[in-house]
């Protein structure tokens, strides 16, 4: 039984899944969002920059510079995102129109008020709030100029030069994708922005549950543990996490109390994922130590990514993929610290993160200390290493012990090699 899970594991979803995530459209989802982070980070820097406002009160307001960074989030994921497309379908020449296209689109699906004084936007629905709309925004648009990408309004023998031939044949899919947003908006007075976050709203909702944090904590190191990217589910998580941080952040300015658990500042920065996903750490300490050879090699080469929360050299150097023996703590620990975590942040023992911070490659707990900056989160980081470290400890040990009998038994042929 369990050899016919493992072949249809290995032979079964695993290639598909990976077929999936390297299908065009959704590497470009995933390529806009990875373009998009160093903006991410400038908002990161300078929130946690503006925390020195509580010591230093005449500091200036530097706000304006996350608001203009991270708060753009959704115009530069419009862009991106079919630029993206038709870079990797070989339609270079139409990659910046189609971008342009696109933010044209989204700027219309978000509902501008149009008063004498001129048009009133509101700001959050450019941040993370209108990541799915922008997600929309690029999808019509590169869909109708990999439409039209071998339609034209002229003949192979025009003497029409060709720049001419494609500024209008470049106007058809531009017009269409105008056209869309201005009948839904003008013509049906059609709330799409609303109905997104009415259909959406149910997701972040469960999300912010119980299952649903350990549920978002658990997928991508289930995925991981059968070498397969997480990064196929980027488009969601991001969505929900941006948003619940940037929902946090509004309500504290509002002087109510911030109430998402489920953010990235929680699950990558705080207290989770220590050393990256499944919180591989405290596994690269003891392999450092080991008296397996090879252990001891991967332990120490690892040991500075892991600091900095990147393990996937961990994860396809140990292995831990496709290792049963390491793949049950590694699922263990993306199921217990994730349930601990949020029973002590839902009880109010430890202040939920209000502001943006995604910088996840800062080591903890130095993060952890930016993201809550008081002594019971650090306190829990401490619980969260032990009870990592526990968990890993009898798993890495039988592991070890594997190991030693292979690099002896190996060593006795090599003696035999040379009598």
């Amino acid at each position: 039984m369990m050899n016919k899970l493992i072949d249809w594991l290995n032979n079964g979803l695993t290639p598909r899944v990976n077929k999936l995530s390297k299908n065009i459209w959704i590497q470009s989802i995933q390529n806009a969002i990875m373009l998009s982070l160093p903006m991410i980070f400038v908002g990161s820097l300078i929130s946690v920059i503006s925390l020195l406002k509580n010591i230093w009160p005449s500091m200036p307001d530097l706000n304006p510079i996350n608001q203009f960074s991270f708060g753009l989030f959704s115009i530069f994921v419009a862009f991106l995102l079919p630029f993206q497309i038709m870079d990797k379908k070989g339609l270079s020449k139409k990659k910046v129109l189609a971008g342009f296209s696109s933010i044209c689109l989204f700027m219309m699906l978000i509902r501008p008020e149009f008063t004498d004084a001129g048009a009133v936007f509101d700001f959050n629905r450019f941040g993370a709030a209108g990541m799915l709309v922008a997600l929309f925004s690029g999808m019509v648009s590169a869909i109708l100029m990999n439409l039209f990408a071998k339609i034209s309004l002229f003949g192979k023998n025009s003497p029409i030069p060709d720049f001419v031939q494609q500024w209008f044949d470049n106007m058809i899919p531009i017009s269409i994708t105008l056209f869309i947003g201005y009948i839904l908006i003008y013509v049906f007075n059609f709330d799409f922005f609303a109905m997104v976050i009415w259909i959406f709203s149910p997701i972040t909702d469960i999300a912010q549950t119980l299952p649903g944090f350990v549920l978002i904590c658990f997928l991508p190191v289930l995925l991981y543990s059968f070498g397969i990217s997480s990064w196929i589910i980027t488009p969601i998580t991001f969505t929900i996490c941006l948003g619940a941080i940037a929902a946090n952040t509004a309500a504290v300015e509002a002087g109510l109390p911030a109430t998402n658990i489920t953010t990235f500042e929680v699950i990558y920065c705080g207290w989770v994922f220590i050393g990256g996903q499944g919180g591989t750490l405290p596994l690269v300490l003891m392999m450092s130590r080991s008296k397996s050879q090879r252990l001891k090699a991967v332990g120490k080469a690892t040991l500075v990514p892991s600091i900095f929360n990147i393990n996937e050299p961990v994860i396809f150097g140990t292995p831990i993929a496709w290792n049963f023996t390491l793949i049950i703590p590694f699922l263990l620990n993306s199921l217990i610290i994730p349930i601990i975590v949020y029973l002590v942040l839902s009880a109010g023992w430890v202040s939920i993160p209000d502001t943006l911070f995604s910088i996840y490659q800062m080591p903890l707990p130095i993060a952890t200390w930016l993201v809550c900056p008081e002594v019971q989160g650090l306190i829990l980081f401490a619980v969260v290493v032990v009870i990592n470290s526990l968990i890993w400890f009898p798993f890495f040990k039988a592991y070890e012990h594997q190991c030693l009998e292979e690099e002896a038994q190996q060593q006795d042929d090599f003696d035999l090699s040379l009598e």
